[in-house]
């Protein structure tokens, strides 16, 4: 080995816990980089290649009844490369040995072969015979939750009559990989399943023989979906269509798309952090280098080595960093994107995992790591180099310091000996102290950042759940009803006091910008589902015109006193312009509210509602659910409490995983940045720090020094996190919205000190390991060398 090679390896031998220091933040990045990046490649290509080989339709639509002879005119529209149409239903489930009752989405079978599109899984048993009128296949995760087993039977209310069916199998469908149902947030496998049956006894039922409800449709290859969409609609309008949707409304992909988005946002936010974190430590610790190794480099270029030479070997040293670094980080990146991946695999009920994180996320990061090593090298490397012999060899000229006006007004304040160095220090080194604090102040932002989302959680169940649906549980329907059916709703057992309202799909347009949505319909005074504004205020639906959530106005660019053209769809067709009469907060979904009474004389029509709202005695709740099993025209039903609990507890394990991992990052940068900091002041001022033993002072004074400095630093650090630790929350709240729900910017006290918490002790623990080095010094060797 030449003499640099070796010198190389003694040198990051010698000076190791200070490079693990910098490699462990550079590691972060690079593991976050992969970890995001491979999570959203291991997602989106599992989607893709289930969505290719299970054939997943591009183009939904749903009407009440259409004709079946109306199927080839929309098989012969341009652009449109298969069309499927079927029955569908929402119904109630009653499965032995258990009281509530369960909701299920029934869709049709083809009477021959294999469904063209949404083609299922099969995972266990067999497909329904084509001809029998009680065999279904469902669900699989919906079928281990209820112990639902091939062979096994369970009872249906189809359109008022009770049927007894036989399950042959379990599949899944890339048509309900995020399987809701009705009035729910997250997955509820044990209450809410798809059942697929024949379409023959279906469609009898339901009294659609020769009729579908139901329309999936696939286009040709890169064919624009929104002219098909625009031709589905004309040829389905006078069937009562709710409006053709592509791939992006479809609620199953939309939730699938939202996560996708969220993880490559993490991918582009935090890593540039550890890696500009990491080009100051290099920075700081290899001119600290080049500075304590002048003689060397003097020996060194006289004995030949070139300009050239010198700067290489300084930049692989801070390469060997960086190969450590992107290693640890590819192996933690790889470890923790695998993992998680088959977490997000499981939850969305995909049926494998497509996991191939493609080279070049492996090469970008590994060369962002050693480019942001050498960035910070490449300062002292060149110092090194333009050093001749003869002034390497000479001890460097000592730093001229003179007096001004904070020098003046620290000796004013008459501070302790101990404390004017520490002061002195910060004032003569701006730059050094300034990157320190910004190094730090990065890690509480971090935390911060990745924080806020309890607090969010905290203000969406408050506001969802406690102040806006106030109601035990909610009744849904196929159609709308008349609204005398709240008396029947008032003779369940245990049913303590009831309300109506009407949900009314519609478009809602401004010029060329248009949102399809569902516009509730409901009394003034409600007390069970009511609306809250931005300042907590219950207010009313207006008597004219309609209110619409913050995030809908502001995509069709709309204020109040605006006219938005209202096209409402289904069986109540008509458009017309209304006036915008105010706006709400809503975080789920996209709301549009107006009167109930205005609504019935928009339609010329009885009172009707769609929905209905009920508080329930606690004691009476199991009566009341097994009730429902016998409604015969009920679709399906939630019970807010389990709601608030399942989504409460499914976001509350995300959110504890993902603050443990930033919490993790935040201490690396703070141990990267104190330690690395703490080790360069004790090498700089040992001489001064041993002729302060030799004066008298006592150990704990010269560590004060030491300590204090680096304190002094994450105190005043804290603040400047706290302030980029809200500019990140911020964008992440902003990047995070999306039309199925938003995330509110919340920021309480205790984010803040809790991450200030962290990142003082880590600084501490940090600075103390260094402080252990000064009572291990020989003051004798230490007074014996050079300036």
């Amino acid at each position: 080995m030449d003499a640099l090679d070796k010198k190389l390896l003694r040198d990051f031998g010698r000076l190791w816990p200070q490079f693990l220091a910098i490699a462990l933040v550079m590691a972060a990045g690079v593991a976050v980089l992969l970890m995001s990046f491979g999570m959203s490649r291991a997602l989106e290509e599992t989607r893709d290649t289930y969505y290719e080989r299970n054939r997943f339709a591009d183009v939904f639509a749903d009407a009440r009844s259409v004709p079946k002879s109306l199927l080839e005119a929309i098989r012969g529209v341009e652009g449109v490369s298969a069309a499927e149409a079927r029955v569908t239903t929402y119904a109630t489930l009653d499965i032995p040995g258990k009281i509530p009752a369960t909701v299920a989405y029934i869709t049709s079978l083809p009477e021959v072969g294999e469904p063209l599109l949404n083609v299922p899984l099969l995972r266990r048993g067999n497909w329904p015979d084509p001809q029998a009128t009680n065999e279904v296949m469902i669900n699989e995760p919906f079928g281990e939750e209820n112990d639902l087993w091939p062979g096994d039977t369970f009872t249906a209310n189809l359109n008022g009559t009770e049927r007894e069916f036989t399950v042959t199998g379990w599949a899944l469908s890339p048509e309900f990989i995020y399987t809701i149902g009705p009035g729910s947030l997250i997955p509820d496998s044990e209450d809410f399943g798809i059942v697929w049956m024949p379409e023959r006894p279906l469609a009898a039922a339901l009294d659609r023989t020769g009729a579908f409800d139901n329309l999936t449709i696939k286009l040709r290859p890169g064919f624009p979906a929104e002219p098909v969409i625009d031709q589905i609609d004309i040829l389905l309008k006078p069937y009562g269509t709710w409006g053709a949707i592509d791939r992006s409304e479809q609620v199953s992909n939309s939730f699938i798309d939202s996560e996708i988005t969220q993880l490559q946002t993490i991918a582009y936010v935090l890593p540039p952090i550890f890696l500009g974190i990491t080009v100051f430590l290099v920075n700081m610790v290899m001119g600290r280098i080049v500075t304590l190794e002048r003689t060397e480099i003097g020996l060194l270029k006289a004995l030949g080595y070139t300009n050239v030479t010198i700067a290489l070997h300084y930049l692989m040293l801070a390469g060997l960093v960086a190969v450590v670094g992107v290693g640890i980080g590819w192996a933690v990146g790889s470890w923790l994107s695998f993992g998680l991946s088959e977490l997000y695999a499981n939850f969305f009920d995909f049926p494998y995992l497509v996991y191939n994180v493609s080279w070049n996320i492996y090469l970008v990061s590994g060369i962002i790591g050693v480019a942001a090593a050498s960035a910070g090298a490449v300062r002292a490397a060149l110092r090194a180099a333009r050093l001749s012999p003869a002034v390497a060899m000479s001890p460097p000229a000592p730093p001229k310091f003179h007096r001004n006006w904070l020098d003046r007004t620290l000796s004013s304040i008459r501070l302790t000996q101990p404390t004017m160095m520490i002061l002195r220090s910060l004032i003569r080194w701006p730059v050094r102290a300034a990157m320190s604090v910004l190094g730090m102040a990065l890690a509480v932002s971090i935390l911060v950042a990745s924080n806020f989302f309890p607090d969010s959680l905290d203000v969406i169940i408050d506001t969802a759940f406690h102040q806006s649906n106030r109601q035990d549980a909610v009744l849904f329907f196929n159609d709308s009803m008349p609204e005398n059916v709240l008396e029947d709703a008032r003779r369940l057992p245990g049913v303590l006091q009831v309300e109506g309202q009407q949900y009314l799909t519609a478009v809602l347009r401004n010029e060329h910008r248009e949102k399809r949505t569902a516009i509730e319909a409901r009394r003034p005074g409600h007390d069970l589902s009511r609306i809250v504004d931005a300042d907590g205020r219950i207010i009313d639906a207006p008597p004219e015109g309609v209110m619409l959530s913050e995030r809908l106005a502001a995509q069709l660019a709309l204020r109040p006193g605006d006219l938005v053209e209202v096209e409402f769809l289904g069986n109540r067709q008509g458009t017309y312009s209304l006036p915008v009469t105010g706006l709400v907060t809503q975080y789920f979904g996209l709301g549009a509210y107006m009167d109930q009474e205005a609504a019935d004389r928009l339609f010329q029509q009885a009172p009707q509602i769609s929905v209905i709202n009920v508080t329930i005695d606690g004691r009476e709740s199991d009566a009341f659910q097994d009730r429902l099993k016998d409604l015969p025209l009920l679709a399906g039903y939630a019970m807010m409490d389990e709601n608030r609990q399942g989504f409460q507890d499914t976001v509350s394990q995300s959110i504890l995983i993902t603050t443990t991992i930033y919490a993790i990052l935040g201490i690396l940068i703070t141990v990267g940045v104190s330690y690395n900091g703490a080790r360069i002041q004790l090498s700089e001022r040992a001489r001064e720090l041993a002729s302060l033993r030799i004066l008298g002072f006592t150990r704990g004074e010269v560590g004060y020094v030491l300590v204090g400095e680096i304190m002094l630093l994450a105190i005043i650090a804290q603040p400047v996190g706290w302030w980029i630790g809200w500019r990140v929350a911020k964008l992440m709240s902003d990047s995070f919205t999306s039309d199925l729900y938003s995330i509110p910017l919340v920021l309480n006290l205790s984010t803040y000190s809790s991450a200030s918490l962290i990142v003082l002790l880590a600084a501490l623990a940090s600075v103390l390991i260094v402080r252990r080095r000064l009572d291990q010094i020989n003051l004798v060797s230490v007074m014996k060398t050079r300036e």
